[in-house]
């Protein structure tokens, strides 16, 4: 069961898409990331980039974020997505968009202050959104970025992308790693 931890929407349990192209967020490690980003999240824009249930951008929201905009490739996690954010009562503050990650960053040019990374593990989606978060003027200064990962390696083999970012923290929650990163001013 996944549910909102705490905020407006505190409790309210959320719906998941069934079997295994989606895997959502444990609590725990959910938990820990918000723990990381607590003090940031009040008034901020929100970017939930492979959204799934939606679950991370609505708990963004239920403590205190402005707005959260909620992309995903399946039809059937934005259906997923508007279902919860109706639950929540928390749809009036939502932008909720079926597409690839890729084209999403070609088409707009709203700026995000914290964005949820949560590709696929076994994709190489991670560092090309880093890429095109990068090259892309979507990021306000100071964005944060909460990546989750089965590795912890967000970079992948790219010294490049390690030169654009600051790793603010890394942590391990079973087999899922967050890493927060922000870009850095000269990139």
């Amino acid at each position: 069961m996944m549910r909102i931890i705490t905020g407006l929407a505190k409790g309210c349990r959320l719906d998941t898409l069934e079997g295994e192209n989606t895997r959502p967020t444990g609590e725990r490690v959910k938990e820990a990331m918000f723990s990381m980003i607590q003090f940031d999240i009040e008034g901020r824009n929100v970017l939930d980039l492979f959204a799934g249930s939606g679950q991370l951008g609505l708990e963004a929201l239920s403590r205190g974020a402005s707005h959260a905009t909620f992309l995903d490739v399946s039809k059937d996690a934005v259906e997923i997505i508007k279902k919860n954010a109706q639950k929540t009562k928390l749809i009036d503050r939502c932008t909720i968009s079926s597409g690839d990650f890729a084209t999403f960053f070609r088409a707009g040019r709203k700026k995000f202050d914290i964005v949820f990374l949560d590709p696929p593990y076994k994709s190489e989606h991670m560092t090309a959104a880093l890429k095109k978060l990068r090259d892309s003027g979507f990021l306000n200064n100071g964005a944060l970025i909460v990546c989750e990962s089965e590795t912890g390696d967000v970079f992948g083999d790219s010294p490049e992308l390690e030169d654009s970012y600051e790793v603010l923290k890394n942590s391990r929650h079973g087999r899922a790693y967050i890493t927060l990163l922000s870009k850095k001013k000269d990139v």
